[in-house]
This record gives C-alpha cells, sequence and structure tokens, in this order.
C-alpha cells in the first residue's frame, strides 16, 4: 500500500503501527507497543480525543490531515522522539498532563495505586498530608490530590525545570491541595512529616543508562541514573524517610529492575513488593517502624555511596494535628 491509498483513520493507524515495527523503535513511554503509538500520534494530529470510539476507525480523513499525520510519522522514525513528547501530552491515572522533556514522561505503575485508594496497603488509616519524592512532571502528586481532595500533598524535585512543568500540570488540572517545592530528596523538609510517602526515584544503573535507546536520551538524564546498581538514591530514601513518616506511616517506592539488588543489600529489611494486574514491577510498600529497626544498616549502606550524611536513628514521628503551628490544617 501507498500513502495515496491511505484514506480513513484505521488506514492511517495500521501503517503507522507497521512503520514503527519495521523501524524498530523503542517503545515504553506510556505506551509499549507500536499499534498505541500510531493511534495516539494519529488522534493527536487530527484533534480527536484519545478515547475516540472505535466506530469512527472508518471515517476518511482530508489530504492535508493524512500529511500531518505522517509528519509526525516520519518525525518519530528519524528523530526517535517519545511520541509524548511529540504530542506534548501523557495519560496517567486517568488525567492528562503536559509532557515536555523537562521531567520524565508519566508511566509509573504506581497509577494503579492511586486509583485504587492504596488499598489494600493503607489497610484504611487516615491519610491527611502525603508526599511524592522526585516528582518531575508532578503527575503522581497531582494524580494523587485528584484522587483525594481532603490530602494535601506535597510533591519535591531538585529541578527547577520539572518543577515549573509540575506547576503547570497543576493548573491544567485545577488542583488545588498540593505544593511543589525544591528540595534534594530530603534536605529541604526539616519538620515536615507525612502520613504517606511515595516516589518514583532514579534507579537506572549507569551500564543501563549508557545503553538505553535513543528514545531516552530526550528525556532528562538525572530522572534516570543512579549509580552502579541502581540504588545510589534509594538508600538515602530508606534511611531518611522515618524521620518525616508518621507514627504510622508507609513509604511507597519504585525500583523497578533494581529490586534485585536491593533484596540482596538488605534482605532482612521486610518490603512488600506490589502484584500489579500485569504483574510485579518493582514497586514496594514498607512500614515506618521496619525501617525505623534496621536504620543502621540502611544507613552504613547508604554512607558507602557517599552522597550525604548518615542520619540518627528517629524517634517516632507524632502525627501533626489540627492547631499545631506548622499544621496545614
Amino acid at each position: 500500500m501507498t500513502t495515496h491509498q491511505l484514506q480513513t483513520i484505521i488506514d492511517l493507524i495500521r501503517y503507522g503501527a507497521s512503520r514503527f515495527n519495521a523501524a524498530g523503535l523503542t517503545f515504553g513511554h506510556s505506551y509499549d507497543n507500536a499499534l498505541d503509538e500510531a493511534t495516539q500520534l494519529t488522534l493527536h494530529a487530527l484533534h480527536l480525543p484519545h478515547d475516540l470510539s472505535p466506530v469512527y476507525g472508518q471515517a476518511r480523513v482530508t489530504e492535508a490531515e493524512k500529511e500531518d499525520v505522517l509528519g509526525l510519522f516520519i518525525r518519530r522514525i528519524e528523530e526517535r522522539i517519545p511520541a509524548a513528547y511529540l504530542c506534548g501530552e501523557a495519560w496517567f491515572a486517568g488525567l492528562s498532563f503536559k509532557s515536555d522533556p523537562r521531567a520524565l514522561v508519566p508511566r509509573s505503575p504506581i497509577a494503579e495505586l492511586i486509583e485504587s485508594g492504596f488499598e489494600p496497603w493503607l489497610a484504611g488509616r487516615e491519610v491527611r498530608r502525603a508526599l511524592d519524592l522526585c516528582t518531575g512532571s508532578g503527575c503522581i502528586a497531582i494524580a494523587m490530590a485528584h484522587w483525594n481532595p481532603d490530602w494535601h500533598v506535597d510533591g519535591v524535585d531538585l529541578s527547577d525545570d520539572a518543577l515549573a512543568l509540575a506547576r503547570e500540570n497543576e493548573r491544567r488540572l485545577d488542583v488545588h491541595n498540593t505544593r511543589f517545592l525544591r528540595s534534594d530528596l530530603f534536605s529541604a523538609l526539616q519538620g515536615e512529616h507525612y502520613d504517606l510517602i511515595v516516589t518514583n526515584p532514579p534507579y537506572v544503573t549507569n551500564d543501563e543508562t549508557d545503553a538505553l535507546p535513543r528514545e531516552y536520551s530526550y528525556e532528562p538524564e538525572m530522572g534516570l541514573r543512579a549509580g552502579d546498581d541502581g540504588l545510589d538514591l534509594v538508600l538515602e530514601i530508606l534511611r531518611d524517610a522515618p524521620l518525616h513518616l508518621s507514627e504510622d506511616g508507609l513509604l511507597i517506592c519504585e525500583v523497578g529492575e533494581a529490586e534485585r539488588a536491593l533484596s540482596r543489600l538488605l534482605p532482612e529489611l521486610p518490603l512488600m513488593w506490589i502484584e500489579f494486574k500485569v504483574g510485579q514491577m518493582g514497586v514496594f510498600v514498607v512500614e515506618r517502624h521496619d525501617l525505623v529497626t534496621h536504620n543502621a544498616r540502611i544507613a552504613a549502606l547508604a554512607a558507602e555511596r557517599g552522597r550525604g550524611a548518615p542520619a540518627a536513628v528517629p524517634a517516632p514521628a507524632r502525627r501533626p494535628q489540627a492547631g499545631d503551628p506548622d499544621s496545614l490544617f
């Protein structure tokens, strides 16, 4: 089939998927296959909703519309730009986020946890304050705030560019129970305590980062690279999280393929690995009291990485109460 024969929406989607597969593109930024990416790019170019009913698949396109679609296909193939960046949009937890190279494309399986209310892991416990550490585009923080309007959610990142994008998404989705702060992990959060900390930190090893396909070169490397085993930042988070968790607080952390390295380093730490609809994806839950119990070992491992001074074993953090001087409620 020549492009002259492409007449309908479904023609363009099928053609794009075939060309993407033939070109050996890498998928993994929101979508994991050629057909879904071809659909995303086609509907974006045609100014149609992402959930367009299949009954419109046979709708005919104009020549000008076809040129717009094919132009995006060419850029995707020749430049290897992730589809989300070409469209400027990524969907996460049922919400549309602005997406551009200032932050990683939203794609964490944590979206499933947000939509399910973090159950059964919260086990009905009250959450008044939550933290999204390494917030990037703000997708986790904003989605938590959207689905839980009675929570106050902080989003933290070291990158000013990422925080600017997060605030744009905050306005885009009209949420009002979020706050975005610049901080190197917990460094600027002294005195802040949360009932739930959720984090998707950098966890790609140096070797893996160096070998990533071209698509990933458009994303900020600081959002990916995390040392020889992918755990440089994760160990600091495990060490310092108890200082910022309420007494019965939870930490939920994504480590991806670094799961095996973490389990080898800390076999005694009782991490609960989450099974998602598509299986286990390197996300764990851990209770504050378990982090306190094993703090000395975690601190020793973190100190070997040389990024920051080890934290002292913390005393239990009291849940903030209404009326406290630093209470946000």
